[in-house]
């Protein structure tokens, strides 16, 4: 006899748009197997930008893993768990410039935003206005109280985006260190419905 593995409970009954447009000249679009190649390219090609501060940059994808993990992102969204989105440039459609989601994982009535954005678009806004739609988008859904954004303490431009949207600093943990730049202190990010991001 076998058993499925548990499958994690609806955060919201809502779902948020599947394209978001934002000021800084990309837009967020629901993440789809038609994005994989693009997607799969984009992280192919900023490895070593992202393997200080990602656990899963560790080595190249191959684009059969990326497949396989857009068709878990699409199940996610369509169990309301978890919305996974990529930046694409408005001026080059089809080109990825970062990846953004917004997760069920810590526990009721909150999301998690998690995002990157490749080394050669940072510095142009596109993190903070890409959080500044997420978090609103988030805390327009049912049962949604509150947005989170975690990131490591040496991780200054991950930090710089919750401070730029108002989010208040709630707590500063103890984690373990799962990718070489962190220092094993993570910052807790806090934006609650009814504050402006």
């Amino acid at each position: 006899m076998s058993h499925s593995p548990a499958v994690p409970a609806e955060i919201t009954t809502g779902r948020p748009p599947e394209l978001l447009p934002t000021t800084a000249g990309v837009s967020l679009q629901r993440r789809t197997v038609a994005h994989a190649p693009a997607l799969n390219a984009a992280v192919v090609a900023d490895l070593d930008h992202l393997r200080p501060w990602m656990e899963w940059a560790d080595r190249a994808p191959l684009p059969e893993r990326t497949v396989e993990m857009t068709r878990a992102g699409i199940a996610a969204w369509d169990a309301g768990t978890d919305f996974m989105y990529l930046a694409v440039a408005d001026a080059e459609p089809g080109r990825v410039v970062g990846a953004f989601g917004l997760h069920g994982r810590i526990g009721p009535g909150a999301l998690e935003l998690g995002y990157w954005v490749g080394s050669d678009h940072v510095g142009r806004g596109i993190a903070t206005a890409a959080a500044r739609a997420l978090t609103a988008a988030a805390l327009a859904l049912p049962g949604i109280e509150r947005v989170e954004i975690h990131c490591d303490e040496a991780n200054g431009p991950s930090a710089a985006v919750p401070r730029k949207l108002g989010y208040r600093l709630d707590r500063v943990v103890d984690a373990p260190v799962t990718a070489p730049a962190e220092t094993g202190r993570k910052l807790i990010w806090l934006m609650e419905r009814g504050a402006a991001a």
